[in-house]
């Protein structure tokens, strides 16, 4: 199989380290990246080759994108699906995760992460470094979950949320699509869809011009 990472960025060799350690870099033809600068340049061993929109479709069987923001993540893999290329899920060696558990197309499980039973990860997530998800959690679509996170048991994170770094959420709560926990914050009860919560516990703030309020 051929594989193309899409982006270049950190996230990208982070990738590319995933396939280096489990023996699976000699199958990865190039980074796709719309960079011009980048172009011919290694980067973990592996050739940024331009833009993805340039290659030949039968120069590669699958791809794996490597975009951290979730929206434009999901953008390009709906826009692969639509031209019928697979998606491969990359997973580190070192992640621990449940037989039973299901994990979607074009997903990234990182260094250390564990998914435990009866859990469902979506298309396109990204499981960043030495996070934790429970049993029977839900990890939908596009959602990005980031370095150091713990997760209880039956928690939901919706479509296209961001779950920052270091971010505890408690049991049996739901964080609504599009939304995002800040760095640090402890989520003690349901995030609603497109919204900012932080602090300890978390709440949701509103920008202003002179900076930001919690709401209580």
């Amino acid at each position: 199989m051929r594989i193309v990472i899409v982006g270049a960025g950190g996230h990208g060799q982070v990738v590319a380290d995933i396939f280096r350690t489990a023996g699976q870099l000699g199958a990865v033809i190039g980074y796709a990246d719309d960079c011009e600068q980048l172009v011919g340049a290694e980067l973990v061993g592996v050739t940024v080759i331009g833009p993805l929109a340039r290659l030949d479709a039968s120069a590669y069987d699958a791809a794996v994108v490597a975009i951290g923001d979730n929206r434009v993540r999901a953008q390009v893999i709906r826009r692969l699906m639509l031209s019928g290329k697979s998606q491969i899920v990359a997973r580190h060696p070192s992640a621990i995760v449940a037989a039973d558990v299901t994990v979607g197309d074009g997903s990234m499980i990182c260094a250390g992460a564990i998914v435990n039973t009866g859990s469902r990860i979506g298309r396109g997530v990204i499981l960043n470094t030495g996070c934790t998800v429970d049993h029977h959690r839900t990890v939908a679509d596009f959602a990005h979950i980031a370095p150091g996170v713990h997760m209880g048991g039956e928690v939901v994170v919706e479509e296209l949320a961001l779950i920052g770094i270091g971010a505890i959420i408690l049991p049996r709560l739901r964080v609504g699509a599009g939304s995002t926990v800040g760095a640090g914050a402890v989520v003690t009860r349901n995030v609603p869809p497109g919204v900012t919560v932080t602090g300890r516990p978390a709440r949701a703030v509103l920008p202003r011009a002179e900076g930001a309020r919690q709401i209580a």
